[in-house]
């Protein structure tokens, strides 16, 4: 197997909405693990997502976890995830369930440079870039 960069997101205690909304925008197969089913079966973190992993039909793999009550959580301003390609009509679904009930920095429409782009923040905090090239090759 080749190496992969994946995003990795922390959540405080909705990891699993979360994972469960990504799901319903990209599809694919969708695997969630609790502290309770690693060794803290009776725990007050039982239910709260260790690791979860999500990888889709068009070859994005997303995991994410509840951060644990001993470890800081800052929500998340220092990263976004892009999406990018020149499949015009999956990535404007993607755009629309992504910033439903979310807030849009830029919306999604044509650039100096020739593309269609966006930024959004979702409900869940993470913020997002969509980018649908029209120019074969810009967008890789």
């Amino acid at each position: 197997m080749a190496s992969r960069l994946n995003p990795y997101l922390s959540f405080t205690d909705n990891a699993r909405q979360a994972m469960e909304f990504y799901h319903g925008v990209f599809g694919g197969d969708l695997v969630l693990n609790t502290f309770g089913e690693f060794g803290d079966p009776g725990g007050p973190f039982a239910e709260l997502i260790m690791h979860a992993m999500l990888t889709t039909p068009q070859g994005f793999t997303l995991m994410a976890a509840d951060t644990p009550p001993e470890m800081p959580y800052a929500s998340g301003t220092s990263i976004t995830v892009s999406l990018s390609g020149d499949d015009d009509a999956e990535l404007r679904g993607f755009w629309s369930k992504l910033s439903e009930e979310g807030s849009i920095s830029f919306p999604l429409e044509k650039q100096m440079w020739g593309d269609v782009f966006g930024q959004c923040v979702d409900r869940f905090g993470v913020g997002w870039m969509v980018n649908i090239t029209t120019k074969p090759g810009l967008s890789e």
